[in-house]
């Protein structure tokens, strides 16, 4: 293969999605884990959101939503009885997630990245430094000395030595409780589609347990136990019966873990970008940490492509901290919320909890606000439009109302989805009474990176696209590589959409 022009250290979901996502602009990489293969086993981070989803399918591993298990249900009890049940809203031509095992996640990655003679994969190389200058990084594996005019780091929460020697902190706290986790075979009639949690159930006092269905008959079981707690083989057992009775199972694996929330001071340190567990660590209620992982490894993948084609200057990585770590931040304050009301420290939270639980009202029982993607409204890549305010949050389980800095509807079109044409350089989308030639005349002089304009009436074949987005008739969508909205236009004109491109890839800075 070619030189590599970006190096990735680490070979999980983070760095693999990294590297594809990379190679399909064209960038060669080099990956480097320090394991001599990879471990294929355990659940670990089963839940994929419809967006990351989406993400895959563009980097080639479309099989992850394939082959995942779409469950459409939560269920939520409290002592025994059923609280209420909610199901996904906004349905699309994605499943809103799925689950599926990260070992066989892993394995889809692999067998794509496989086909990919941009990405070399070289196991057993433990990075043991890291250095850059102004010309790149060098990367140093014992005596081996590697080197690329960039690096993303993905080495996970333990990568203390790297963030350390690119001058990162990585404050936080890491929560008392343990986690037992156990993956089971069995066969649950009514369970196939449900996630089911469970708080302080008589089996589990005071605590709480969390039942996923995945693929192959298979159940996530995860238990909240007491701090330094080892459960002995025939507690595991007992365990297990009181949540599925006495059918037969078949215990897949087993692990603990302690919860941590965490972020990295810096997300980018000079030519260096730190993406995934080793920038952020959140509690895992609300499937928010490889859902928050992957759009790091997208955002970091089409900027430095952008810089590296020389489509924008190298200040546009900055962007990439300014972006990835409002969202770590977003979800340590979500997910910060959820482990006080799951594990209260203070009487005052334990009375909030106990109320809560008793009302039976959804909005007040808080067992993880399930994963979105960030909306950069606040970004320097955005051009705000008062017309079209950010509305903050929407209501659990909906899609968010298309504004500047949030990512556009996946809209079903014919033989496809609108943003299986938003991943390929900028995508300007252009209402009636708009001449997209001249748009593209225009555009085309503004930047050397890929453009397509469109005309909505003409995409779908119906002329109903506009009325599904919501979009106006002299309006123009200005779709960043990563399918955010980086402006909507009223009355939209080349040069005020020329001025959109130049903010979104920081052309400005030339």
């Amino acid at each position: 293969m070619a030189e590599p022009q970006v190096i990735v250290v680490g070979a999980g979901p983070v760095g693999q999605s990294a590297a594809l996502l990379l190679a399909r602009w064209g960038v060669p990489v080099l990956v480097l884990d320090q394991r001599e293969r990879r471990d294929a086993t355990g659940s670990r981070s089963i839940c994929q959101q419809r967006d990351v989803l989406d993400i895959w399918a563009a980097a080639g591993a479309g099989r992850v939503a394939e082959e995942g298990l779409a469950w459409t249900t939560a269920r939520t009890y409290y002592r025994g009885e059923e609280l209420f049940s909610w199901t996904f809203g906004g349905q699309g031509p994605l499943p809103p997630c799925v689950n599926i095992s990260q070992a066989r996640t892993e394995e889809i990655l692999d067998e794509a990245i496989a086909a990919q003679p941009l990405i070399e994969v070289r196991w057993g190389h433990r990075v043991t430094g890291i250095e850059q200058d102004s010309g790149g990084v060098t990367v140093r594996c014992g005596e081996r000395v590697l080197r690329a005019p960039y690096a993303v780091v993905c080495a996970g929460a333990r990568a203390q030595e790297l963030r350390r020697a690119l001058g990162v902190t990585f404050e936080g706290e890491t929560f008392d409780d343990q986690f037992l986790i156990c993956d089971i075979r069995a066969d649950l009639p009514g369970w196939e589609h449900e996630r089911r949690f469970h708080f302080d159930p008589e089996w589990n006092p005071g605590r709480q347990v969390l039942v996923h269905p995945c693929p192959g008959s298979s159940y996530r079981i995860d238990w909240q136990i007491p701090p330094d707690h080892v459960p002995s083989a025939e507690e595991v057992d007992r365990r297990i019966r009181q949540v599925i009775g006495g059918r037969d199972y078949e215990l897949l694996w087993q692990s603990t873990y302690r919860f941590h929330a965490r972020v990295a001071s810096r997300m980018r340190a000079g030519r260096v970008l730190l993406a995934g567990d080793c920038a952020h660590l959140v509690a895992p209620f609300g499937a928010r940490g490889l859902n928050s992982g992957v759009p790091d490894a997208e955002n970091a993948a089409w900027k430095l492509a952008f810089v590296l084609h020389g489509w924008a200057p190298e200040e546009l990585l900055e962007s990439y901290h300014a972006e990835r770590h409002a969202a770590a931040l977003e979800n340590l304050e979500v997910t910060g919320a959820t482990m006080r009301f799951l594990a209260p420290r203070t009487e005052e939270e334990r009375a909030r909890r106990r109320a809560a639980l008793g009302s039976g009202r959804p909005e007040q029982v808080d067992s993880g606000r399930f994963a979105e993607p960030f909306w950069y409204v606040d970004s320097p890549l955005t051009t705000p439009e008062p017309t079209r305010p950010f509305r903050g949050r929407p209501p659990r389980g909906s899609p968010c109302e298309p504004a500047p800095g949030v990512i556009v509807p996946d809209v079903p079109l014919p033989g496809g989805r609108l943003r299986e044409h938003c991943r390929d350089g900028f995508l300007v989308l252009l209402g009636e009474m708009c001449d997209s030639g001249l748009f593209a005349q225009v555009l085309g002089k503004v930047t050397l990176a890929p453009l397509a304009v469109r005309e909505l009436a003409e995409m779908d074949g119906t002329g109903t696209l506009a009325e599904r987005l919501g979009a106006g008739p002299g309006e123009a969508w200005l779709i960043r590589p990563d399918a955010h909205i980086a402006a909507i236009i009223p009355h939209a004109g080349p040069e005020t959409v020329a001025d959109a491109v130049r903010r979104a890839s920081r052309l400005a800075y030339q």
